[in-house]
């Protein structure tokens, strides 16, 4: 396990968000858009940033009254802040000079996203020691287990395409609330985008005419009963984002502690939760594939978590 040690700084370095104004924007007040797109901040607080000169509009400071036109190019110049807490470790699954497959504990970010995470990430840590790698998939925050890059361009989009062809396998550890009624199972149920209370819209089940849906199936197989919970073994044949949480919730048995995703595979009614929010028991426990280069079968394995081992 390699570990590291947090920045003596407190504070991550800032980001420029750079956004090309669409139709929807036509007519709005800036102020009034940057407070929809951004939800975290109200509208004195834009107002604010903007008169401090950190809101471009076409390269120039932008102005609270104006109203915005499609086509505009917006830059926010977010100023530096103090990321959570993580855990700063990971351990090599696998290396050649093509691949490097690593295991991601829980509650360390595969990559910057949600508008918390810019540095303190599992791609920031890796390539501290392999400068360079670009990771072929991501695993949620609250996820643990294996996660693959690639180590060059060429290598990259070649698994990359082997992985839209459905040609790796993965496998998942799960702990899930109440017991399934049978043994083995699958799940086809679309995942598309819903409209949400604090982001735009949010992924979960949808109907199979809804035109944001797409196709998604896991299969799912009973490891171990525990009383009110029980240890699930899911194979993927998609990789949807948050693909085995809704699943799973689809299928009546939302993961033990996940405080987004209920029964239904929808958010939770009255939940604040983010889909970055960790609690629940989730690993990458397996991939399998042909080497992009050697054509050799390749097979990493990560150990689970102690809760998510099995008695023998």
């Amino acid at each position: 396990m390699l570990k590291f040690k947090k920045p003596i700084s407190c504070l991550n370095s800032g980001h420029e968000y750079h956004e090309e104004l669409g139709e929807a924007s036509a007519g709005c007040n800036i102020v009034e858009y940057l407070a929809r797109r951004y939800p975290s901040a109200g509208r004195e607080e834009w107002r604010e940033r903007i008169f401090s000169g950190l809101v471009l509009l076409n390269g120039v400071e932008a102005d609270p009254k104006v109203i915005l036109l499609p086509g505009q190019k917006l830059i926010w110049r977010r100023p530096p802040w103090k990321e959570p807490d993580v855990p700063f470790a990971f351990a090599i699954l696998y290396l050649d000079e093509y691949l490097l497959a690593v295991a991601k504990p829980a509650g360390l970010p595969t990559m910057p996203g949600g508008g918390l995470f810019m540095e303190n990430t599992l791609l920031t840590l890796v390539r501290r020691r392999y400068p360079g790698v670009n990771p072929l998939h991501r695993l949620g925050r609250g996820t643990s287990g294996v996660v693959l890059f690639a180590r060059t361009p060429e290598v990259f989009a070649k698994t990359s395409q082997a992985w839209s062809r459905g040609e790796v396998l993965k496998s998942y550890r799960a702990l899930v609330v109440d017991i399934p009624a049978m043994d083995e199972f699958d799940i086809d149920v679309p995942i598309g985008r819903i409209p949400h209370p604090f982001l735009k819209t949010i992924h979960a089940a949808v109907s199979r005419n809804d035109e944001t849906g797409r196709p998604a199936r896991s299969h799912v197989r009973v490891l171990e009963r525990r009383g009110d919970r029980t240890l699930l073994d899911v194979r993927i044949f998609t990789g949807r984002p948050h693909q085995i949480r809704i699943h799973l919730a689809v299928a009546g048995h939302p993961l033990a502690g996940d405080p987004l995703y209920g029964v239904g595979g929808i958010p939770r009614v009255g939940s604040r939760a983010l889909p970055g929010d960790t609690g629940y028991y989730l690993h990458s426990a397996f991939l399998g594939f042909s080497h992009p280069v050697t054509k050799e079968w390749i097979e990493i394995t990560c150990f689970p978590p102690p809760i998510l081992r099995t008695a023998g």
